[in-house]
């Protein structure tokens, strides 16, 4: 496995792991709105990600050592046309979400529902490019 899809694959592990649960404690949170800055929010989207950066940390650092020339490979044809690939995708994901975000939801929610949903697309952004990224290198191995 390419050292570029082994670092996609820790991300997106990453990014299920810790946000799959803040969006779920997001959605079956019962407590009235509360006004920004909320801390006790802040401080939970803190945690999250905190955690995932230190998932990442320690990941990237098992795979440099296991393998440091492949780490510092630059990166070939191929590898430019995975990210060019998976970049596009996750941009048309992120147009829409920021569109109905920052154009649609203002009308409707405010506060920390329109701060969730901007967080909620930038991940599923993330998610789209990580996800194109590990099935190019799928298709090509």
């Amino acid at each position: 496995m390419p050292y570029r899809e082994k670092t996609a694959w820790l991300s997106l592990f990453a990014m299920i792991v810790t946000f799959g649960p803040y969006f779920v404690y997001v959605a079956m949170d019962s407590h009235p709105p509360r006004p920004l800055p909320d801390l006790h929010e802040l401080s939970y989207y803190a945690a999250i990600t905190i955690a995932e950066l230190i998932i990442l940390g320690v990941g990237h650092l098992v795979f440099r050592l296991k393998s440091p020339d492949e780490a510092r490979t630059p990166l070939d044809e191929r590898d430019e046309a995975i990210k060019r690939r998976s970049l596009s995708s996750a941009y048309y994901v992120l147009i829409f979400g920021m569109i109905q975000v920052g154009c649609i939801m203002p009308f409707m929610s405010k506060g920390w529902t329109l701060v969730h949903a901007s967080i909620f697309m930038i991940v599923v952004a993330e998610i789209t490019r990580l996800s194109v990224t590990v099935i190019s290198y799928r298709r090509q191995a």
